[in-house]
């Protein structure tokens, strides 16, 4: 495939921007942007082209994909990338940091995706490429706001793909496994707070300590190995049978291995902090969250 105009969200660090610097080695024309444009002001140096860009804001979108545009006619190919990890439990994650965590993970994806589409539908061709994660596919407790925006990703991205098919672009899902980055950090950051006497307190520790030593452990990937794969997401040939015609490119990594030490974890956090009698026997038929997981 010929070099492309390649807009990508959240290029700030992690994933995003390891995509921006290999792309922009490939020859392909980068536009990374993060919502404050010091933080990838360096990435020029690299052969990137910068932009302020803030997805969860309609204006700052509408202005990023417009300059685009105007250069090149038509942004190419969108990326999909900026969002973060809102964990805690279902119950004690308040209302207002839901909505934050879908204004970003799944809004500002829709968002950027209608902006583009009208351009890319009248040159008949693009590529939209979205990142979603193995959350999206396999959901543990204390992560569910999260995994539910990444399932919403996953659900939208599929009909996208088959709405968008009959003007020549493509839709692809990237599934990331765990990443060293600085994710699971902010993501711990976010926790809800929490004391010991309160229900979720002891389990939220416990989350924290093995998403921390899931995403630092040598069973974990690179942002540059992502990005290797987003590379073949943007550059791979089309139409049937192909891989980027597929509904997924994934990169689980060791996802697998990761997730059975993560369940184990929290198995013994819940075992470590059940109530005493807080359930039936073994012939019991509603058991609480202690007991499905302990």
């Amino acid at each position: 495939m010929a070099p492309q105009v390649v807009l990508i969200t959240g290029c700030s660090s992690g994933i995003g921007r390891a995509t921006a610097l290999r792309l922009a080695k490939a020859g392909h024309t980068v536009y990374a942007t993060a919502r404050h444009l010091e933080s990838v002001k360096d990435l020029e140096d690299q052969g990137c082209r910068t932009l302020a860009l803030d997805v969860t804001d309609q204006d700052s979108a509408a202005k990023a994909v417009a300059a685009v545009e105007e250069a090149h006619g038509v942004v190419g190919v969108l990326v999909n990338n900026a969002g973060y990890g809102q964990s805690g439990a279902v119950e004690a994650v308040p209302i207002d940091d839901v909505r934050r965590q879908y204004e970003t993970n799944v809004l500002g994806y829709l968002r950027m995706v209608q902006l583009v589409l009208p351009a890319m539908r009248r040159k008949r061709q693009g590529r939209i490429v979205n990142l979603s994660s193995v959350a999206g596919r396999v959901v543990m407790p204390g992560s569910g706001i999260y995994s539910s925006s990444k399932f919403a990703i996953e659900a939208f991205s599929d009909a996208l793909r088959y709405e968008v098919r009959g003007f020549g672009i493509d839709v692809v899902v990237i599934e990331p496994g765990p990443i060293r980055t600085s994710f699971t950090e902010t993501a711990n950051v976010g926790f809800p707070d929490a004391v010991a006497d309160q229900p979720y307190g002891a389990y939220h520790e416990a989350v924290a300590a093995s998403d921390a030593e899931a995403d630092h452990s040598k069973l974990a990937g690179d942002p540059e190995e992502v990005a290797a794969v987003i590379e073949r997401a943007v550059t791979g040939p089309t139409g049937p049978g192909t891989p980027s015609s597929r509904p997924r490119c994934r990169h689980h990594g060791r996802s697998r291995a990761i997730s059975t030490r993560a369940r184990r974890h929290r198995a013994e956090a819940a075992r470590a902090t059940k109530p005493p009698n807080c359930c039936p026997g073994p012939g019991g038929s509603v058991l609480c969250q202690w007991c499905k997981l302990g």
